[in-house]
Parts: C-alpha cells; sequence; structure tokens
C-alpha cells in the first residue's frame, strides 16, 4: 500500500498515493406513487426504495505513483459479474456501506509515454447496490422481511 486506505471496494484500496479517487457522488432513489382519488387531490403513497447508485472519480498517475493494476483489477471483476462489498473508513471509524454490483468503468488516457504508457488516467466507477439484505446470508421472512418488520 502505499498511503493510508480512505475506501475500498472489495480487495482494492482507495489510497492518498497511487490508487485514489477525489469525488464520491450518491443517487438514492425512493419514489413515491400517485393514487388517484375522487374530489381531491391525488393522494402519494411510498413504494419503498428502488435503488441506489455510487459514483467514484478519481484520476491516477500510473507512471509517477502507480495504481493502474488496482483499476484493471475492478474492470476484470466487473467482467467476471462480481459483488464487491464497498467500505469507507478505518477499523475504528469505518463505515460499511454494502455489496454493490459495478455497471461501468469509464477511463480517459492522456499525455502519453514514447511508449505509449498513459501519464495521466482520469475514471468514472458507476456501482449500484445488490439488493436490500446486505448481511449475505439468508434472511427470515424473504418477501415477508418489510411486513415482518413492521413488528420488530
Amino acid at each position: 500500500m502505499s498511503g493510508p486506505t480512505a475506501m475500498a471496494l472489495g480487495p482494492y484500496a482507495f489510497e492518498a498515493i497511487g490508487f485514489g479517487y477525489d469525488g464520491l457522488s450518491r443517487k438514492v432513489q425512493t419514489p413515491w406513487a400517485e393514487v388517484k382519488v375522487a374530489q381531491t387531490l391525488d393522494q402519494l403513497q411510498w413504494v419503498g426504495p428502488t435503488s441506489e447508485e455510487v459514483s467514484i472519480k478519481g484520476v491516477l498517475f500510473p507512471a509517477q505513483h502507480g495504481g493502474q493494476s488496482s483499476l484493471d483489477g475492478i474492470i476484470a471483476a466487473a467482467n467476471a459479474g462480481q459483488v464487491l462489498m464497498l467500505v469507507s473508513g478505518d477499523a475504528t471509524l469505518g463505515t460499511i456501506h454494502g455489496r454493490f454490483t459495478i455497471q461501468s468503468v469509464d477511463e480517459d488516457k492522456s499525455y502519453f509515454t514514447a511508449y505509449g504508457e498513459a501519464r495521466r488516467n482520469s475514471y468514472t466507477i458507476t456501482l449500484k447496490r445488490y439488493g436490500q439484505n446486505d448481511s449475505g446470508g439468508g434472511s427470515t421472512g424473504g418477501i415477508l422481511s418489510p411486513i415482518l418488520n413492521l413488528f420488530g
């Protein structure tokens, strides 16, 4: 490792130097359905969360600081359809964000050496939450879990 780990996607650690990131965005969708009601305004009914997307943006300088092998590993995991755990922080104050699928990896390489190696590689990794039950094990209730949670 080149420095402190700020975040990790599965076995791929985002570090202060090397494979780092400079931006993180999150989009959570929780739609409401309109229910027609006679002689009054339509009522809204919450239908629950439908998706969560996270985008990680960063810039690599492979010739000076490395990091390209980690990005290549994430691309390989995406091509293999692997579900990876996203965590941030350290062992004391860390946050487990859950399991995510890799939806896309965009690269923008520039400033090439005489040998064709990019000196700068800007990237965006787009993730989507794998599912509501991120515990990894079986859950009691299955499809009835939201109803059972009302009584728990």
